[in-house]
């Protein structure tokens, strides 16, 4: 686990007080961690205070991944409502808690499970053949109805592997992580109307101001922005990937950042020596998730202190628990799936 970094103790009146309550919320968590026999999962879009207090980081696939290999009977979840509960589906017997339920996120709020169903059926109505691949930033119910559940790391395999071929794909929610699949696979898609808040906005005439006065820096981008800003890119892949295409640069080297802010936290730990800048928001000066937000060192602490908010299984659980296993967990599919709704 990454030890706690040190924090500059100011005697500037808006730093040192702060500054030690929160050196103390963190060894309260540390404490609570111990206690609990509590294992704590972070995702890199947390605050870097949370990310450094956290037994594992990762990405949404690594995360649901490592999920499964925690033997402590607790996982504190600090990322959003959609990951909590994919843990809670693949530890069924875990206690799994997320600082804040309010943690939501675009996608999910961009394609309600009854609006799925109703459009499934008018394609099959019209005699479409098809497969449902989920982006696993959805409800549980949208995933329940689904035959794939696929992250930013596994997609490509899913859709080039998984889905028979002479099957069309009902891409759901983000539009721009599905025509960039069907870009890269050439396979046909159905793409639902969706797209990330954060990835949605960045701003083009400022990333193109950017490679104008920094011309040897490497833009790296994440697959969920839009087409425009990926146009742009050298690289383009989920945040691990982006991880790894960055530890292939051995000399100091500056990068353009098109994805959530706190990414970067994780990058300056791991390649301290290269330079990141955050590619600006049309409205803002950094892309911060505010869903990811809400969660704090106060929050994580209290959660782990009263046992709420927790995570517990519904009944839409167990149809999506053996989609996102089948999806994320095994090895690929040596015989069709049938698919969801036949």
């Amino acid at each position: 686990m990454p030890a706690i970094q040190s924090r500059e103790q100011s005697p500037a009146k808006s730093g040192f007080a702060a500054d030690s309550i929160l050196d103390d919320v963190s060894a309260e968590i540390l404490d609570l961690k111990k206690k609990l026999g509590a294992t704590i999962l972070a995702h890199y879009y947390q605050e870097g205070e949370i990310q450094a207090l956290a037994d594992v980081t990762g990405d949404s696939l690594k995360l649901a991944r490592e999920a499964t290999k925690v033997d402590s009977p607790v996982i504190v979840f600090c990322g959003v409502l959609f990951m909590a509960e994919t843990a809670k589906m693949l530890n069924p017997s875990k206690k799994v808690l997320l600082p804040d339920l309010r943690a939501g996120c675009s996608l999910v709020d961009a394609c309600p499970a009854d609006k799925l169903e109703r459009y499934q059926e008018r394609l099959r109505e019209n005699g479409r053949k098809f497969q449902t691949v989920c982006y696993i930033n959805s409800s549980a119910k949208v995933k329940a109805l689904s035959d794939w559940v696929v992250t930013s790391g596994n997609a490509e395999d899913v859709v080039r592997n998984k889905v028979p071929q002479g099957y069309e794909i009902l891409f759901v929610p983000d539009k721009h992580l599905g025509r960039y699949m069907a870009e890269i696979t050439g396979r046909d898609m159905i793409l639902w109307d969706g797209s990330c808040m954060v990835h949605e906005i960045f701003s083009i005439h400022d990333l193109l101001k950017q490679k104008r006065e920094h011309p040897k820096a490497i833009t790296i981008a994440h697959p969920e922005c839009p087409k425009n800003i990926l146009d742009l890119a050298d690289f383009a892949g989920g945040t691990e990937a982006m991880i790894k295409h960055v530890a292939t640069f051995k000399e100091s080297t500056e990068f353009l950042v098109a994805t959530e802010a706190n990414m970067m936290w994780e990058l300056q730990r791991r390649y301290p020596q290269h330079t990141y800048l955050g590619v600006p928001g049309i409205t803002c000066s950094c892309n911060k998730c505010p869903h990811m937000a809400l969660n704090t060192l106060e929050k994580v602490r209290d959660c782990m202190k009263t046992g709420q908010p927790e995570i517990t299984w519904q009944p839409e659980f167990d149809k999506a628990k053996e989609v996102l296993a089948r999806s994320l967990l095994n090895p690929p599919a040596t015989a069709p799936v049938q698919p969801a709704g036949d």
